[in-house]
């Protein structure tokens, strides 16, 4: 297997930020007299923006645009983020793993931009990001191919000499679509959603089965 380079999800796989999003998935609902809900958070997960509120609009038959859906999620969303997400375990270690390779590697999230750029500036490894892809630069959210395919494309890569990580069933599903090597590391959250197709069911981002993938050297 000849990996030429890394793209990587951040929501549930680099940074705990699913906790944020299902609290304001849940203040969201309150106000509408319902509950956020695993089934829901399934179904969203990966969607860019206005998608993603049509999932929770379709799910509870509400009455509200999802533009506005949206401007109100986001702005809970910012509240959140001030509280500051936790990286995932074994981040770092994951991080010096992929510099010490030398390939290139970096951001394909569905998260907006404008959240992209508040969390990076908190860890020491932003500029190593050869690429950052975020739900503002698709059409087409995840489980389409799309994101992937356009971060095969900043590395100048075949899609299938690309590793990718994800953490979610429908991330997974859009790595597998674009010909990736495709990684998912499922979290509490997303452990029991569908990762057909991937070629690794990682246990945690230091999975020495992962590791090895960049490090044939690594002994654990």
């Amino acid at each position: 297997m000849k990996i030429c380079g890394v793209a990587l999800d951040m929501d549930g796989l680099l940074f705990d930020t699913e906790k944020l999003y299902w609290a304001v998935g849940d203040e969201i609902l309150i106000r509408r007299g319902h509950r956020f809900s695993q089934p829901l958070q399934d179904r969203m997960m990966g969607r860019v923006g206005v998608a993603a509120m049509q999932q929770m609009i379709d799910f509870h038959s509400l009455n509200d645009d999802p533009v506005d859906l949206l401007a109100e999620s986001e702005q809970l969303y910012a509240v959140q983020l001030d509280k500051g997400p936790d990286p995932m375990p074994g981040l770092q270690q994951w991080i010096d793993t992929l510099k010490r390779s030398g390939l290139p590697f970096g951001l394909a999230t569905s998260s907006r931009r404008k959240f992209v750029d508040r969390i990076l500036p908190t860890v020491s490894w932003a500029g190593d990001l050869h690429f950052i892809l975020s739900g503002d630069d698709v059409t087409r959210g995840k489980p389409d191919p799309q994101i992937y395919q356009m971060a095969a494309d900043q590395m100048g890569i075949d899609p299938t000499t690309m590793l990718v990580l994800e953490d979610s069933g429908n991330g997974t599903a859009a790595a597998v679509a674009s010909g990736a090597v495709t990684v998912s590391v499922p979290s509490c959250h997303t452990k029991n959603q569908d990762f057909a197709g991937a070629h690794l069911v990682a246990d945690s981002l230091v999975d020495p089965r992962l590791l090895a993938l960049l490090d044939p050297d690594f002994r654990g």
